[in-house]
């Protein structure tokens, strides 16, 4: 779950955008490879706007939505007919991350975020990936195609819609 939040960080360009970015919407492919060389591929659809709203939409290898809000995620599992709360235990401001980059080589910028080191690389004046190590040493990198940066999003895009014969489960 956490690889799923903090892979939220996504966001701009270059890096006088870093600072400038509202909102920003992509497809995007992530890669987790475990330290035996496994790797598994989610794709999926990214929405994020400031100040800490995110919809991560996983296409495959299975549907589910993840919706990070201020200070919750709600995590919807179609399959599962599950819906899954987790309530954050801090803020978590996806787009201080990327504003705090520090340019290290060209295209290429280091964030820290609660001690851990994410590598942002730019492309054509666009984040191209991100990528890190969670919580169990997995490396993680999340590629993004077909990123738009700054466009109005409606605040409704991030509200929930739970069925209800879901089940809900409250962590």
């Amino acid at each position: 779950m956490k690889r799923i939040v903090l892979a939220a960080l996504l966001a701009t360009s270059v890096y006088a955008n870093l600072k400038n970015i509202n909102s920003f919407e992509a497809d995007f492919s992530q890669n987790i490879t475990d330290d035996k060389g496994v790797k598994i591929t989610y794709t999926g659809h990214i929405t994020a706007s400031k100040p800490q709203l995110a919809l991560w939409q996983y296409l495959k290898p299975i549907e589910k939505s993840v919706y990070i809000l201020s200070n919750k995620i709600v995590i919807i599992e179609p399959e599962l007919e599950q819906v899954i709360i987790k309530h954050l235990r801090r803020n978590f401001d996806l787009f201080k991350i990327i504003h705090n980059a520090k340019k290290i080589d060209k295209n290429i910028y280091l964030a820290k975020f609660k001690e851990k080191d994410y590598m942002i690389r730019t492309e054509n004046s666009q984040i191209k990936s991100i990528s890190y190590k969670d919580d169990l040493e997995n490396n993680i990198k999340i590629i993004f195609t077909n990123q738009r940066e700054n466009k109005k999003i409606p605040k409704e895009k991030y509200i929930p819609h739970i069925p209800n014969e879901y089940d809900i489960v409250t962590e």
